[in-house]
Protein backbone atom coordinates (compact mmCIF):
# COMPACT_ATOMS: atom_id res chain seq x y z
CA UNK A 1 0.00 0.00 0.00
CA UNK A 2 0.88 3.46 -0.65
CA UNK A 3 1.71 5.62 2.21
CA UNK A 4 0.76 8.93 0.87
CA UNK A 5 -2.54 7.48 -0.53
CA UNK A 6 -3.67 6.06 2.71
CA UNK A 7 -2.82 9.72 4.46
CA UNK A 8 -4.92 11.44 1.56
CA UNK A 9 -7.93 8.75 2.45
CA UNK A 10 -7.61 9.16 5.99
CA UNK A 11 -7.37 12.93 5.86
CA UNK A 12 -10.67 12.71 3.49
CA UNK A 13 -12.34 10.75 6.34
CA UNK A 14 -11.36 12.59 9.51
CA UNK A 15 -10.45 16.17 8.41
CA UNK A 16 -11.85 16.75 5.25
CA UNK A 17 -10.79 21.11 5.09
CA UNK A 18 -6.96 19.74 5.66
CA UNK A 19 -7.34 17.23 2.52
CA UNK A 20 -8.73 20.13 0.52
CA UNK A 21 -5.88 22.31 2.22
CA UNK A 22 -3.24 20.12 0.62
CA UNK A 23 -4.90 19.57 -2.68
CA UNK A 24 -4.93 23.61 -2.71
CA UNK A 25 -1.48 23.42 -1.89
CA UNK A 26 -0.07 21.10 -4.61
CA UNK A 27 -2.24 23.40 -7.48
CA UNK A 28 -0.77 26.41 -6.25
CA UNK A 29 3.19 24.62 -6.10
CA UNK A 30 2.27 23.31 -9.83
CA UNK A 31 1.10 26.96 -10.61
CA UNK A 32 4.29 28.70 -9.24
CA UNK A 33 6.47 25.80 -11.00
CA UNK A 34 4.75 26.49 -14.52
CA UNK A 35 5.16 30.49 -13.64
CA UNK A 36 8.43 30.02 -12.57
CA UNK A 37 9.32 27.89 -15.98
CA UNK A 38 7.93 30.26 -18.33
CA UNK A 39 9.39 33.26 -16.98
CA UNK A 40 12.31 31.69 -17.28
CA UNK A 41 11.57 30.74 -20.90
CA UNK A 42 10.89 34.34 -21.58
CA UNK A 43 13.72 35.65 -20.00
CA UNK A 44 16.39 33.32 -22.01
CA UNK A 45 14.44 34.53 -25.35
CA UNK A 46 15.37 38.21 -24.17
CA UNK A 47 18.53 37.93 -23.31
CA UNK A 48 19.24 35.68 -26.73
CA UNK A 49 16.88 37.37 -29.04
CA UNK A 50 17.82 41.43 -27.92
CA UNK A 51 20.94 42.34 -29.89
CA UNK A 52 19.42 40.48 -32.60
CA UNK A 53 16.25 42.99 -32.57
CA UNK A 54 18.21 45.70 -31.44
CA UNK A 55 20.57 45.45 -34.91
CA UNK A 56 17.38 45.23 -36.81
CA UNK A 57 16.28 48.29 -35.71
CA UNK A 58 19.61 50.35 -36.06
CA UNK A 59 19.84 48.98 -39.37
CA UNK A 60 16.50 51.26 -40.52
CA UNK A 61 18.10 53.98 -38.34
CA UNK A 62 19.80 57.26 -39.97
CA UNK A 63 23.42 58.26 -38.59
CA UNK A 64 22.51 60.87 -35.37
CA UNK A 65 19.92 58.21 -34.19
CA UNK A 66 22.58 54.79 -34.18
CA UNK A 67 23.42 55.69 -30.72
CA UNK A 68 20.32 56.56 -29.50
CA UNK A 69 18.67 54.28 -27.17
CA UNK A 70 15.16 55.93 -28.25
CA UNK A 71 12.72 53.93 -30.15
CA UNK A 72 11.20 56.67 -31.60
CA UNK A 73 13.02 57.59 -34.67
CA UNK A 74 11.76 57.73 -38.83
CA UNK A 75 12.86 54.59 -40.25
CA UNK A 76 15.26 54.78 -43.62
CA UNK A 77 16.02 52.45 -46.12
CA UNK A 78 18.90 54.78 -47.07
CA UNK A 79 21.42 52.29 -45.03
CA UNK A 80 20.95 49.41 -47.34
CA UNK A 81 21.08 51.59 -50.46
CA UNK A 82 24.84 52.62 -48.76
CA UNK A 83 25.75 49.73 -48.45
CA UNK A 84 25.70 48.46 -52.11
CA UNK A 85 27.15 51.63 -53.54
CA UNK A 86 30.75 52.56 -53.55
CA UNK A 87 32.87 52.41 -51.76
CA UNK A 88 31.33 49.65 -49.64
CA UNK A 89 29.78 47.36 -52.62
CA UNK A 90 28.46 45.02 -50.66
CA UNK A 91 27.05 42.86 -53.41
CA UNK A 92 30.13 41.82 -54.51
CA UNK A 93 30.51 40.04 -51.31
CA UNK A 94 26.74 38.89 -51.06
CA UNK A 95 28.02 37.30 -53.99
CA UNK A 96 30.94 35.42 -53.05
CA UNK A 97 29.30 34.41 -49.98
CA UNK A 98 26.60 32.99 -51.77
CA UNK A 99 29.31 31.36 -54.64
CA UNK A 100 31.92 29.74 -51.53
CA UNK A 101 28.97 28.34 -49.27
CA UNK A 102 27.18 26.73 -52.09
CA UNK A 103 29.46 25.28 -53.97
CA UNK A 104 31.07 24.24 -50.77
CA UNK A 105 28.01 22.16 -49.93
CA UNK A 106 27.28 21.12 -53.07
CA UNK A 107 30.22 19.10 -52.61
CA UNK A 108 30.68 18.47 -49.24
CA UNK A 109 27.01 16.50 -48.46
CA UNK A 110 27.78 14.05 -51.47
CA UNK A 111 31.08 13.42 -50.65
CA UNK A 112 30.54 13.01 -47.15
CA UNK A 113 27.19 11.00 -47.57
CA UNK A 114 29.28 8.32 -49.15
CA UNK A 115 31.93 8.30 -46.97
CA UNK A 116 29.46 8.26 -43.89
CA UNK A 117 28.03 5.18 -45.58
CA UNK A 118 31.17 3.57 -46.29
CA UNK A 119 31.60 4.03 -42.38
CA UNK A 120 28.05 2.81 -40.95
CA UNK A 121 27.91 -0.36 -43.47
CA UNK A 122 31.50 -1.53 -44.15
CA UNK A 123 33.57 -3.60 -41.44
CA UNK A 124 36.95 -2.88 -42.41
CA UNK A 125 39.70 -3.27 -40.51
CA UNK A 126 41.27 0.10 -38.85
CA UNK A 127 37.71 2.10 -39.26
CA UNK A 128 37.37 3.33 -35.98
CA UNK A 129 40.80 4.74 -35.98
CA UNK A 130 40.49 6.77 -39.18
CA UNK A 131 36.74 7.74 -38.39
CA UNK A 132 38.74 9.57 -35.22
CA UNK A 133 41.43 10.22 -37.03
CA UNK A 134 39.05 12.46 -38.99
CA UNK A 135 36.95 13.69 -36.73
CA UNK A 136 40.01 14.60 -34.70
CA UNK A 137 40.52 17.67 -37.45
CA UNK A 138 37.68 19.15 -35.58
CA UNK A 139 40.07 19.48 -32.44
CA UNK A 140 42.52 21.70 -33.93
CA UNK A 141 42.05 25.60 -33.73
CA UNK A 142 41.71 27.15 -36.76
CA UNK A 143 44.48 30.17 -35.51
CA UNK A 144 46.76 27.38 -35.68
CA UNK A 145 46.01 26.02 -39.25
CA UNK A 146 45.27 28.97 -40.95
CA UNK A 147 49.37 30.40 -41.66
CA UNK A 148 49.85 26.62 -43.41
CA UNK A 149 46.74 27.58 -45.20
CA UNK A 150 48.25 30.71 -46.33
CA UNK A 151 51.86 29.98 -47.41
CA UNK A 152 50.60 26.84 -49.23
CA UNK A 153 47.78 29.52 -51.43
CA UNK A 154 50.51 31.98 -51.60
CA UNK A 155 53.23 29.42 -53.30
CA UNK A 156 50.15 28.87 -55.56
CA UNK A 157 48.96 31.95 -56.42
CA UNK A 158 45.41 31.54 -54.97
CA UNK A 159 45.49 34.00 -52.32
CA UNK A 160 42.18 36.45 -52.50
CA UNK A 161 40.26 33.72 -54.65
CA UNK A 162 37.12 31.86 -53.98
CA UNK A 163 38.31 28.86 -55.20
CA UNK A 164 40.98 28.99 -51.79
CA UNK A 165 38.09 29.77 -49.82
CA UNK A 166 35.85 26.74 -50.90
CA UNK A 167 39.05 24.17 -50.52
CA UNK A 168 39.48 25.29 -47.11
CA UNK A 169 35.20 25.17 -46.18
CA UNK A 170 35.34 21.90 -47.47
CA UNK A 171 38.34 20.96 -44.85
CA UNK A 172 36.57 22.56 -41.95
CA UNK A 173 33.05 20.78 -42.40
CA UNK A 174 33.63 17.67 -44.06
CA UNK A 175 34.26 15.91 -41.00
CA UNK A 176 31.59 17.76 -39.42
CA UNK A 177 29.09 16.49 -42.25
CA UNK A 178 30.69 12.65 -42.28
CA UNK A 179 29.90 12.61 -38.52
CA UNK A 180 26.41 13.75 -38.73
CA UNK A 181 25.10 11.59 -41.52
CA UNK A 182 26.81 8.35 -40.01
CA UNK A 183 24.71 8.74 -37.31
CA UNK A 184 21.50 8.91 -39.34
CA UNK A 185 22.42 6.44 -41.42
CA UNK A 186 23.56 3.74 -38.44
CA UNK A 187 19.39 4.42 -37.69
CA UNK A 188 18.29 3.01 -40.79
CA UNK A 189 17.90 -0.70 -40.86
CA UNK A 190 19.41 -3.22 -43.94
CA UNK A 191 16.82 -4.96 -44.55
CA UNK A 192 16.10 -3.35 -47.31
CA UNK A 193 19.35 -3.02 -48.70
CA UNK A 194 20.09 -6.74 -48.35
CA UNK A 195 16.81 -7.75 -49.73
CA UNK A 196 17.83 -5.14 -52.93
CA UNK A 197 21.26 -6.88 -53.47
CA UNK A 198 19.70 -10.19 -53.59
CA UNK A 199 17.48 -9.45 -56.24
CA UNK A 200 20.18 -7.99 -58.16
CA UNK A 201 20.58 -4.59 -57.42
CA UNK A 202 24.35 -2.84 -57.70
CA UNK A 203 25.60 -1.44 -54.43
CA UNK A 204 25.89 2.33 -55.89
CA UNK A 205 21.75 1.51 -56.72
CA UNK A 206 20.84 0.83 -53.05
CA UNK A 207 22.68 3.85 -51.74
CA UNK A 208 20.96 6.31 -54.14
CA UNK A 209 17.69 4.67 -54.16
CA UNK A 210 17.14 3.18 -50.71
CA UNK A 211 19.48 4.70 -48.32
CA UNK A 212 19.48 8.44 -49.68
CA UNK A 213 15.97 8.99 -49.79
CA UNK A 214 15.46 7.44 -46.04
CA UNK A 215 18.55 9.42 -45.00
CA UNK A 216 16.91 12.35 -46.37
CA UNK A 217 16.16 14.81 -43.42
CA UNK A 218 19.62 14.03 -41.85
CA UNK A 219 21.54 14.94 -44.99
CA UNK A 220 19.29 18.11 -45.29
CA UNK A 221 19.89 19.24 -41.54
CA UNK A 222 23.65 17.91 -42.58
CA UNK A 223 23.32 20.66 -45.63
CA UNK A 224 21.82 23.30 -43.41
CA UNK A 225 24.42 23.21 -40.78
CA UNK A 226 27.19 23.18 -43.79
CA UNK A 227 25.74 26.50 -45.19
CA UNK A 228 25.66 27.87 -42.07
CA UNK A 229 29.34 27.10 -41.02
CA UNK A 230 31.07 28.38 -43.97
CA UNK A 231 27.99 31.55 -44.60
CA UNK A 232 29.36 32.54 -41.14
CA UNK A 233 33.34 32.09 -41.19
CA UNK A 234 35.25 34.78 -40.63
CA UNK A 235 38.87 33.63 -39.86
CA UNK A 236 40.17 32.00 -42.84
CA UNK A 237 37.98 34.43 -45.23
CA UNK A 238 39.95 37.37 -43.63
CA UNK A 239 43.52 35.75 -44.02
CA UNK A 240 43.03 34.68 -47.13
CA UNK A 241 41.33 37.62 -48.64
CA UNK A 242 41.92 40.79 -49.85
CA UNK A 243 39.38 42.29 -52.40
CA UNK A 244 38.23 40.20 -54.89
CA UNK A 245 36.99 37.62 -52.69
CA UNK A 246 36.40 39.01 -49.45
CA UNK A 247 32.88 37.38 -47.76
CA UNK A 248 29.70 39.32 -46.05
CA UNK A 249 31.51 38.18 -42.18
CA UNK A 250 34.98 39.71 -43.50
CA UNK A 251 33.11 42.58 -44.98
CA UNK A 252 31.60 44.07 -41.20
CA UNK A 253 35.08 44.83 -40.89
CA UNK A 254 35.47 47.28 -43.35
CA UNK A 255 32.78 49.17 -41.45
CA UNK A 256 35.10 50.82 -39.11
CA UNK A 257 36.50 54.00 -40.14
CA UNK A 258 38.24 56.98 -39.25
CA UNK A 259 34.95 58.54 -37.51
CA UNK A 260 34.32 55.08 -35.77
CA UNK A 261 32.03 52.23 -36.10
CA UNK A 262 29.57 53.23 -38.74
CA UNK A 263 26.52 51.36 -36.80
CA UNK A 264 23.83 51.62 -38.65
CA UNK A 265 25.65 50.58 -42.23
CA UNK A 266 27.38 47.69 -39.82
CA UNK A 267 23.61 46.61 -38.78
CA UNK A 268 22.31 46.92 -42.37
CA UNK A 269 25.07 44.91 -43.21
CA UNK A 270 24.52 42.30 -40.04
CA UNK A 271 20.94 41.95 -41.68
CA UNK A 272 21.90 41.05 -45.26
CA UNK A 273 23.93 38.30 -43.19
CA UNK A 274 20.99 36.84 -40.82
CA UNK A 275 18.14 37.03 -43.08
CA UNK A 276 19.08 34.82 -45.61
CA UNK A 277 19.74 31.95 -42.92
CA UNK A 278 16.05 32.57 -41.50
CA UNK A 279 14.22 32.50 -44.24
CA UNK A 280 16.30 29.10 -45.05
CA UNK A 281 15.33 28.10 -41.66
CA UNK A 282 11.61 29.11 -42.43
CA UNK A 283 11.35 26.91 -45.79
CA UNK A 284 12.95 23.75 -43.89
CA UNK A 285 12.30 23.83 -40.48
CA UNK A 286 9.95 20.55 -41.18
CA UNK A 287 12.90 18.93 -42.57
CA UNK A 288 15.39 19.92 -39.63
CA UNK A 289 13.20 18.88 -37.41
CA UNK A 290 13.00 15.36 -38.32
CA UNK A 291 16.42 15.38 -39.30
CA UNK A 292 17.59 16.29 -35.64
CA UNK A 293 14.46 13.45 -34.61
CA UNK A 294 15.66 10.68 -36.39
CA UNK A 295 19.23 11.62 -35.72
CA UNK A 296 18.55 11.38 -31.94
CA UNK A 297 16.91 7.93 -32.01
CA UNK A 298 19.23 5.00 -32.65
Amino acid sequence: MDPDSDHDVYLNLVCPHAAERKKDGNRMRKTLSYLAERALLVLISIVVLFPIAWMFLTAFKQPRDAYSLSLNFEPTLQNFVTVFSDPWNLGSMVMNSVIVATVTVAIAVPCAALAAYSFSRFRVKGRKFLFFLILSTQFIPAVVIVLPFFLMFRQLDMLDTRFALIIVNLAIVTPFVIWMIKGFIDAIPTDSEEAAMIDGASRLRVIKDIVMPMAAPGIMTSSIFCFILTWNEFLFALILSRRDAVTLPVGLVSFRTERGDLWELMSAAGVMITVPIFIMALFIQKHFTRGMTAGAVK
